[in-house]
């Protein structure tokens, strides 16, 4: 093994990640053609656990909807999501009032701080085509003098995150899209004000690299005492620092040291997460995260008394209109769209 790599695990659904990152999943999933009501037929739902649908059946799962596939209203408290928006598009309802359509390229990071409730649904638009939707959500987690903030969240819209293009010395495709931090000028959208990755000196990186087939590049160093992973997870094979992977798969790397990438006879696709740890208990159960038992006992009582604010939807898995762009209102109201 290369003295540039630590470790190495293959990817199923849910990847391992390190502190400050708490989760990482790769939703990727070829729904067919919509219909009416945004989801799918009853007679394409046989044989599924409908409800909890995790298995990848013909190509796609429903997770926890029964017509439209995603994530009806559920509870967070304690840490942050952040949503990479790949292909397809996610509706985003929540127990502020909040609402959005984002896809494409954009990405939402949601602070849920002392509790909100949100719905993540995967509405499918086209009715003569299929549906592709792919996504990574991560939770970030919040170090405990931010747990119970005012929950926030920030549309970073994919025409404002910068996406570099270059050639490497044999002329071969190289992009980096720079979702969280930066890449040498190249500095992306501010995460909400209370994240852990607005913190001077967090160091927290998130980037997607892409390099054509037998594409060459090289990853700068990073801070000594940052957690650096990466997670190649497209492509026939991957050289890194010397030694030849197969995706999916991830690579702990040594944070201080540069490391050169290569892909091999196929372009290869990576996930780059990166950040100095909290360094705090974690206590996590269900859709909380905290440091103590305790604490994890009180979210579940208040969320129990409180609802987090109520669920002001007229349902638990709304979606928009098929006709309806991306766009999102905030609490309060105020209405945003990519430029």
């Amino acid at each position: 093994m290369s003295d540039s790599i630590l470790g190495t695990s293959p990817l199923g659904l849910h990847w391992p990640t390190l502190d400050p990152f708490l989760f990482c999943a790769h939703h990727n999933d070829n729904y067919p053609a919509g219909n009416d009501l945004l989801g799918l037929n009853p007679e394409q739902l046989g044989g599924r656990n409908i409800g909890s649908d995790f298995t990848l059946k013909d190509g796609w799962r429903m997770y926890h909807g029964d017509v439209v596939p995603g994530f009806p209203r559920h509870p967070h408290r304690g840490f942050e999501t952040v949503t990479l928006a790949r292909r397809g598009f996610i509706d985003h309802s929540d127990s502020l009032g909040a609402t959005a359509r984002f896809g494409q390229g954009d990405v939402q990071w949601m602070t849920a701080g002392r509790g909100i409730v949100h719905a993540e649904m995967f509405p499918l638009r086209q009715t003569s085509a299929e549906n592709p939707v792919e996504l990574f959500q991560l939770w970030l987690n919040l170090p405990a003098h931010d747990k119970m903030v005012e929950p926030h969240f920030t549309m970073l819209w994919a025409e404002t995150i910068p996406r570099l293009h270059f050639t490497d010395e044999a002329g071969k495709g190289v992009e980096v899209v720079v979702l969280a931090g930066r890449f040498g000028e190249a500095v992306a959208p501010a995460p909400p004000p209370a994240s852990w990755a607005s913190k001077p000196g967090s160091g927290v990186q998130i980037w997607t690299i892409t390099l054509d087939a037998g594409a060459r590049f090289t990853l700068p160093a990073a801070s000594a005492g940052v957690n650096r992973v990466l997670y190649p997870f497209t492509g026939s094979g991957v050289t890194v620092d010397g030694q030849a992977l197969k995706p999916p798969v991830a690579v702990q790397l040594k944070p201080d040291r540069a490391v050169t990438l290569q892909a091999g006879a196929e372009a290869v696709e990576i996930l780059l997460l990166e950040g100095r740890p909290i360094g705090e208990p974690v206590a996590a159960q269900g859709p909380f995260v905290m440091n103590t038992r305790v604490e994890l006992q009180q979210a579940f009582t208040d969320y129990r008394n409180t609802g987090f604010g109520g669920w002001p939807w007229d349902q638990d898995d709304p979606v928009h209109p098929r006709p309806q762009e991306r766009f999102a209102i905030h609490a309060g109201g105020r209405k945003e769209r990519p430029a």
